[in-house]
């Protein structure tokens, strides 16, 4: 068990910037890493998400890739994109309408 004064592990930050990304926005993969200080990391918070149990209250269906699409195969795409939608956000296509759904920090 960490101390609570230790510092957040890569995948802490990784989650509490995702928890920070408000209902109806989106953010990508690249700009997660960013904002939890690992630049170049998009990867790295990819894999993250992909470890998470089923059934977290973390809202990782709002990350996408940096071109607004959904990067999930299969059912997992179709969920985060119905999940996306029930949210309000706006899509063109298979892409999410960054212009206007993009998290700005």
């Amino acid at each position: 068990m960490t101390s609570p004064s230790a510092d957040p592990t890569p995948e802490e930050r990784i989650w509490q910037v995702v928890a920070d990304i408000p209902f109806g926005n989106v953010a990508s993969y690249g700009q997660v890493a960013e904002l939890a200080g690992l630049p170049r990391g998009a990867r790295r918070v990819g894999r993250c998400l992909s470890r998470l149990p089923a059934g977290t209250r973390l809202p990782w269906h709002r990350v996408v890739n940096a071109s607004g699409g959904i990067s999930l195969p299969g059912n997992a795409g179709l969920r985060q994109r119905q999940r996306l939608l029930e949210e309000g956000v706006a899509f063109d296509g298979d892409r999410v309408k960054l212009c206007c759904c993009r998290w700005s920090v």
